[in-house]
């Protein structure tokens, strides 16, 4: 059973080595320093992976379900640890669990950060954080769409329909997914960094921007994020962006390649544009009466913070708490929501709530009329009973594991909205809380070892969907 799943992540990690090489010959181009702390982590990561890669070589046939459990769990878990061997090198963060904190935060898309002075980072650091966004970004899709339909959970029973049956099969071969998920999201980006450089960003921070934004991930090469280039236009880019990257990648391949996008894409599609729609236009609205703001400027400000939190993506542009009291609960509520299934998000996520609201109609309707049969429907597609009970599991697991980390951080010490607001942040993979601490313009460096662990874990159980790293942990699991 281990040697496909230690084969797979001698594989992954020898690709993550040789990724470190780009901000080693950055490190080269801007200091001419001949042997960069990422060459000396590339050489250790490459050495582990090919060595655990050989040893374990075997010719893989078919992946059981329980390998589908382990190879997502260690591959994700020894990336977050291996990823972080640069930051401790180069001086970034001064101990272990700061570089694995920061490292867990860029590949989950999550964007918290320990780094007091973003700015006063080297450029081959900056760059390597972006790039864990970029690449934990497509891992993430290539995670849901290929991986999560066969392990069934939390809903994703929809896409194993879609992808595995002869007539309606997306993509005969796993390997065309990925060629052409990889083809968009690169094209994504690189489209984004040119119109980004086009409004006046330059062209490292435009670069770095658009592998975050693309990837919901939130990073930045500035202490105050978004904020320090204060330009309505590359808000509005970014903005663009961060909605490319919460809809389905699939939804784009398909377009590219000319076919009849399935009502259950468009179903999520539709609801998550409608939502964001209908809240920009609320709060414009608000702030615009409210605070006597003209409107195009209340526009601004409540589009771009809006969909920066509903993608879980954490950019910020001005410290929304000013807002309002109403601010914080609404934007912890709004972080929840997450894209499309099958996006770069993370969080719970629309299809889901969609499930709930329709298994919720379905209750109300039952309970005044008994013998009217409703169905539970995403869209204009009818879900049956697996997946509605697969989904009500899911949103209580991922709302007790909140409240299980926020608890355990108010017991560390830390202040209960402080420690409620960190937990939201990391286990919806949003990155910025609703307290100044640890909002746009703050950091998590302040959170003590064993708070950064717990943090840590939150981040991995909330991009992995949950029960996937849980089910490891059971004994039904290592029965047989």
């Amino acid at each position: 059973m281990w040697q496909p799943v230690l084969m797979i992540d001698g594989y992954i990690l020898s690709v993550l080595g040789l990724s470190m090489l780009i901000p080693a010959a950055l490190d080269f181009y801007d200091a001419g320093i001949m042997w960069s702390p990422f060459f000396t982590s590339a050489l250790i990561t490459v050495f582990i992976g090919v060595a655990l890669f050989l040893s374990n070589r075997v010719r893989i046939t078919g992946i059981s379900l329980r390998q589908g459990y382990l190879i997502t769990g260690i591959c994700w878990i020894s990336v977050g640890f291996f990823a972080a061997i640069p930051f401790l090198l180069t001086g970034a963060v001064q101990n272990w669990v700061s570089a694995v904190f920061e490292c867990v935060s860029g590949i989950t898309g999550t964007g918290s950060t320990v780094l007091t002075d973003v700015e006063a980072q080297s450029r081959s650091v900056l760059l390597w954080r972006s790039m864990l966004n970029g690449l934990g970004g497509i891992g993430i899709i290539i995670f849901a769409v290929a991986m999560l339909p066969f392990l069934g959970i939390g809903g994703m029973q929809i896409f194993q329909r879609e992808n595995s049956d002869a007539g309606d099969k997306f993509m005969p071969k796993f390997i065309d997914i990925a060629k052409w998920l990889i083809a968009c999201y690169l094209g994504l980006v690189i489209i984004c960094a040119l119109l980004l450089y086009w409004c006046g960003m330059g062209k490292f921070d435009a670069l770095n921007h658009a592998l975050t934004a693309v990837a919901t991930g939130g990073f930045s090469t500035k202490n105050n994020s978004v904020a320090f280039f204060d330009s309505a236009a590359i808000e509005a880019v970014l903005s663009a962006f961060m909605m490319l990257g919460a809809l389905p990648m699939t939804f784009y391949v398909m377009l590219i390649r000319g076919r009849e996008i399935d009502d259950f894409r468009l179903g999520q599609i539709k609801q998550f544009l409608k939502t964001v729609f209908i809240l920009i236009l609320l709060i414009t609205l608000w702030i615009s009466w409210q605070n006597n703001v003209e409107f195009l400027k209340a526009l601004r400000w409540s589009s771009f913070n809006i969909i920066s939190v509903i993608t879980t993506t954490g950019y910020g542009s001005m410290e929304f708490l000013d807002w309002g009291i109403w601010t914080g609960l609404f934007f912890t509520l709004l972080s929840l929501h997450g894209g499309c299934i099958g996006s770069t998000t993370g969080s719970i996520k629309v299809m889901r709530w969609q499930v709930l609201s329709s298994y919720l109609h379905k209750l109300f309707v039952s309970a005044i009329d008994q013998n009217r049969i409703v169905p539970v429907k995403v869209g204009d597609v009818p879900v049956d009973d697996k997946v509605v009970t697969s989904v009500l599991v899911y949103i209580l697991l991922f709302l007790m594991t909140i409240a299980v980390s926020a608890i355990i951080l108010n017991f560390m010490g830390y202040d209960f909205i402080v420690s409620l607001s960190a937990s939201v942040a990391s286990i919806t993979n949003t990155g910025p809380g609703i307290v100044k601490e640890i909002g746009a313009m703050g950091n998590y460096a302040f959170f003590s070892g064993a708070a950064k662990w717990v943090l840590i874990a939150g981040m991995m159980l909330g991009r992995l969907e949950i029960i996937t790293l849980l089910v490891v942990f059971t004994k039904t699991f290592w029965r047989h």
